[in-house]
């Protein structure tokens, strides 16, 4: 398949395309608003900028450092963030506010993304971690505007997908001006599909660089006291269905020797949240939501994190933390947040789109896998009745996080050489 072939098979699947937005808008309605964006018809009222592309939630949190660098770097372009998804908009809006432009990407279709770069005319296009858009790169360099791959992975299974396809894949990879790569595993992968050494370079990963301003924790300890009192607690975060099931069966298990024990739920996608407070009345726990204060009667044995932009402080509040995405088969979520913060990190065995973060963590001892609800309450045990074990395992993830910051300022000199 080239990229004549995809971009016909786009524009005939492009009904099924806005019929699965509207199904999404069912449990999330801001997914029915703002169509003119995706489709390229209501554009941003920018020029020359540096446009950053964060496909959602995940991306633009790791993405906060880089911009917040270009911000200061070139205070005179505007910066337009782009998204694909309600909650990667409102995470953009959350950090930014009206300090940078954002819309949705438009479709990546030859006549949408023609109209959206002569329209924008940005200086520069960044992409984020895997965001490869054949289009967009090739209407990019057509017209002269360079494009950065900025904190690129590229997992084994992704790049066996991406192999498939040659004739497409190796092109567009040919058309990237620079790819700052989190590691040379992720480096080595590109080459292979296609990109020229030349435009490789090994950055390490900007979720290292985490701001952690929003989650001191001196203010955490005071808040965790006077919301929680001497309660235990552990995080849930970013799960998804299929995982607030075994988080809620470890649950029970605790509870049985921990019986003040509190458990911070929280799901990945905003529309999740009714179903997860569902599914733990239905277990038979007293649940609250984040949502309704700081601080929780004692009868309450769950809350659901409800809000966005707090998954750190949450984090921050617990004594321990797993890390969803990963007891089912999505590729997990960054293991960073609590790392960085000190606490220890549990995941399932799917955590493949963080491999080396992962086995960074594994191999200093960080991090602990668990396969099940049943392991998952085992080690959870084990490091809520040992706490100095549990403060070790803390220490030893804070540190890789620590002896690996400084993405960003390679990053930011990657995309300077290019403006």
């Amino acid at each position: 398949m080239n990229r004549l072939f995809y971009s016909l098979v786009l524009t005939l699947l492009l009904p099924v395309v806005l019929a699965y937005l509207l199904w999404r808008s069912r449990k999330a309605p801001a997914y029915r608003q703002r169509w003119g964006e995706r489709l390229g018809l209501t554009l941003p009222k920018v020029n020359d900028a540096i446009v950053v592309h964060c496909a959602s939630m995940g991306e633009t949190l790791a993405a906060v450092p880089l911009i917040e660098a270009l911000r200061a770097r070139y205070p005179d372009k505007p910066v337009l963030v782009t998204s694909f998804t309600p909650s990667g908009s409102e995470q953009v809006k959350q950090r930014f506010g009206d300090s940078v432009a954002h819309a949705y990407l438009p479709l990546d279709l030859p006549f949408i993304t023609r109209r959206f770069i002569r329209r924008v005319r940005p200086a520069m296009v960044v992409l984020m971690e895997t965001e490869l858009w054949p289009n967009l790169i090739h209407q990019c360099h057509r017209q002269r505007v360079p494009v950065m791959l900025s904190n690129a992975r590229m997992s084994e299974r992704s790049a066996r997908g991406y192999a498939r396809f040659p004739r497409l894949t190796r092109p567009m990879l040919g058309e990237l001006d620079a790819v700052a790569a989190q590691s040379a595993e992720d480096g080595a992968r590109l080459v292979t599909l296609g990109l020229d050494p030349a435009k490789l370079t090994i950055c390490g990963s900007l979720k290292f660089d985490l701001d952690l301003s929003r989650a001191n924790l001196a203010d955490l300890r005071q808040a965790r006291e006077q919301g929680f009192g001497q309660r235990k607690i552990w995080c849930a975060g970013s799960t998804h269905p299929g995982e607030f099931e075994q988080a809620l069966s470890a649950h029970r298990a605790l509870l049985r020797l921990h019986p003040d024990l509190l458990l911070l739920l929280v799901p990945r996608h905003p529309e999740q949240f009714d179903h997860a407070e569902a599914l733990a009345q239905q277990a038979g726990f007293v649940t609250a939501r984040r949502t309704g204060g700081d601080s929780v009667e004692e009868s309450v044995q769950v809350v659901i994190g409800d809000t966005m932009g707090e998954l750190l402080t949450l984090y921050g509040l617990a004594d321990a933390a797993f890390v969803g995405g990963s007891l089912i088969e999505r590729g997990g979520h960054n293991p960073l947040e609590p790392a960085a913060l000190g606490k220890p990190v549990l995941m399932g065995p799917h955590f493949f789109n963080f491999q080396e973060i992962g086995q960074a963590l594994l191999q200093a001892g960080g991090m602990t896998l668990v396969n099940n609800a049943d392991e998952l309450a085992d080690q959870l045990e084990h490091l809520l009745s040992l706490r100095k074990q549990a403060e070790q395992m803390g220490h030893q993830g804070q540190r890789v996080v620590d002896t690996n910051r400084g993405a960003t300022e390679r990053q930011l000199a990657l995309a300077s050489s290019l403006l």
